[in-house]
C-alpha cells in the first residue's frame, strides 16, 4: 500500500482514541546498543520486576555491569505531545524489557507502558478493559511479525516504512518515514489530520510554550 491514504484508512483514523506503538523498529531504528555501566550505579527495575516480565516471554539486557540503550526521535516525542493535546491516549507495547524504554515513557508521560509482552494482544485487551475502548478505536503501529496479531484486528493498523513486507501487506497505511526517523510523528499527524484536530493541537502547543516563556521572562524581570 502506498503512503497515500485510502478513504478506508481515513475513515478508520477518525474513530481512533488510543494510539499504541511497538518500540524497536518503530520508535527506534531497531538498533540496540550495549554499554558498560558507570561504576557505582545501581540497576533500575520496572515496577513489575524483571523476572515477572521475562516470564511473559519478554527479554532484554539487565545486568550489574552493562546497560541497554536505544535512540528515540525528538520528532516523535513532540508528536505525542500534540496527540495528548488533541485528546488521544498513547502507549508503548514491546517484547523487550529495557530501562531506557521505561525512562522514555516516563519522559513522554505515556499513559500505558507494557514491556516484556511476547503476546501483545494481552496488553491490548487489558487496555480495553481499563478504558472501555473497542478495537475500532485503537490504532497500533508496528514493523514485524510479533505485531501481526494486533495489526490484524485493530481499528487502524499502521506499518512503518522499514516494516517487513508481511506487515506492509497487512496494514491500512504505511508511514513515509522509517522507525526512529519520525514514523511515530507520521502516524500521529495522519490521525489528527483525519480528525481535523492537527492545526488546533499545533496552535495550542505553541500558545502553551509562549505562555511559559512569557512567565519566565516576567520572573526574571524581563520586559
Amino acid at each position: 500500500m502506498p503512503f497515500e491514504a485510502t478513504p478506508d484508512a481515513i475513515a478508520r483514523a477518525k474513530n481512533i482514541k488510543i494510539l499504541l506503538f511497538d518500540v524497536d523498529g518503530v520508535l527506534t531504528d531497531g538498533s540496540i546498543w550495549v554499554f558498560p555501566k558507570p561504576a557505582g550505579t545501581e540497576e533500575t527495575v520496572h515496577s513489575e520486576g524483571i523476572a515477572a516480565l521475562q516470564g511473559k516471554g519478554g527479554f532484554g539486557i539487565h545486568s550489574t555491569t552493562f546497560v541497554e540503550a536505544k535512540g528515540f526521535s525528538a520528532h516523535d516525542g513532540l508528536g505525542i505531545s500534540l496527540a495528548r493535546i488533541a485528546g488521544l491516549t498513547c502507549g508503548m507495547i514491546t517484547k523487550r524489557v529495557s530501562d531506557s524504554v521505561a525512562l522514555r515513557a516516563r519522559d513522554l508521560r505515556l499513559e500505558y507502558l507494557y514491556m516484556g509482552q511476547a503476546h501483545k494482544m494481552n496488553a491490548v485487551r487489558e487496555i480495553m478493559e481499563k478504558t472501555g475502548a473497542t478495537l475500532d478505536q485503537i490504532c497500533f503501529v508496528g514493523d514485524d511479525v510479533v505485531d501481526l496479531p494486533v495489526l490484524r484486528v485493530c481499528g487502524l493498523a499502521i506499518g512503518v516504512a522499514n516494516a517487513r513486507q508481511i506487515v506492509k501487506d497487512t496494514v491500512h497505511w504505511i508511514t513515509p518515514h522509517s522507525g526512529g526517523q519520525g514514523a511515530g510523528r507520521d502516524a500521529i499527524e495522519f490521525i489528527l489530520e483525519a480528525q481535523g484536530t492537527l492545526a488546533h493541537a499545533i496552535e495550542e502547543y505553541c500558545d502553551e510554550k509562549s505562555a511559559i516563556a512569557a512567565a519566565s521572562d516576567i520572573g526574571n524581570g524581563s520586559n
